[in-house]
């Protein structure tokens, strides 16, 4: 997988809004850090703009991100916001020009579309928190910082309480996932996720919890539990029933589907669309270790 340069002072990050829209007043905080940061913001047009749920017409969401992708002066896209919609124009972008110079393309949620793209054409990229979460103030720092390392070519290391749920063990291969709801819609599309020998992370918002078991149950019937090197399973929140309606919870749907499996496999990590959300370089090597103590996610 080619690595996008670090940044450096100076130089301009791009903002884009290619899924749902989001009100201008709500990517100023986020403008401002990066600001603050040392580099130069610029807002695509789909930032404040709407159409529908959208920020813009198909085309004009298209037009947008590609503007952005193909800018050499432009050296970090980061995402406005998710929601819905890169399915709709994903098979309209052009790489040509971003494999001649290759960029950060930061997001997540409807973002796992544009990773899982960006995969197929052999580049990492970052999951990680986009504009909103800029505004979570102090209690959020860590998991925006972590942003601000990555760019700038600092390893990352996260850490995090053991669950009873966790398969101990230590494993170090490329990690790759995102929102599990985008990864199911990808089977079976040029974009689906090669999962094998890689460690699959995995999150989701605002599931039925019958939902979400067709969904793991889609992914585990298409393989791609089969031959990972181990899982991550990060945050379920705001599930819109009770776990009682299919008789289990997020974390035990999952694991009774996975449970046969002998590779590590750890419970509630921070990646989620929650305030917990430590952004991950898609397509890098990781370092998981899990034990009774807790478990370490440290890039290689």
């Amino acid at each position: 997988m080619i690595q996008p340069q670090n940044l450096q002072p100076g130089d301009i990050i791009g903002m884009v809004c290619p899924a749902g829209t989001i009100p201008a007043e709500k990517v100023q905080k986020c403008v401002e850090t990066l600001t603050a940061w040392g580099y130069q913001v610029r807002l695509g047009k789909t930032v404040g703009s709407k159409y529908f749920t959208f920020s813009g017409t198909d085309q004009e969401r298209a037009a947008d991100l590609q503007e952005m992708l193909d800018d050499k002066t432009v050296k970090a896209v980061l995402c406005g916001r998710g929601g819905y919609g890169l399915s709709r124009i994903i098979e309209q972008l052009d790489f040509t020009a971003f494999k001649q110079n290759p960029k950060w393309v930061i997001g997540f949620s409807d973002i796992t579309v544009l990773h899982a793209a960006l995969q197929q054409e052999g580049f990492m990229s970052i999951h990680g928190p986009m504009a909103a979460a800029f505004n979570k103030g102090q209690e959020g720092e860590p998991y925006i910082k972590a942003i601000k390392d990555i760019l700038e070519g600092r390893k990352t290391q996260y850490k995090t309480a053991s669950h009873v749920y966790n398969k101990t063990g230590e494993i170090s291969a490329p990690m790759i996932g995102g929102n599990l709801c985008l990864i199911a819609h990808l089977i079976g599309s040029k974009n689906s996720l090669d999962t094998k020998g890689k460690i699959l992370f995995i999150e989701d918002i605002g599931e039925f919890h019958y939902n979400l078991d067709r969904m793991v149950l889609q992914m585990k019937n298409a393989g791609l539990f089969d031959a990972l090197a181990g899982l991550v399973v990060g945050g379920f929140s705001d599930m819109r029933d009770d776990a009682s309606d299919i008789g289990a919870g997020a974390f035990e749907i999952i694991q009774s589907h996975i449970k046969e499996f002998n590779y590590p496999v750890c419970y509630d990590f921070p990646i989620s669309h929650a305030l917990q959300n430590y952004p991950i370089k898609e397509g890098a090597v990781y370092a998981l270790a899990i034990s009774q103590d807790g478990v370490t996610l440290s890039e290689a």
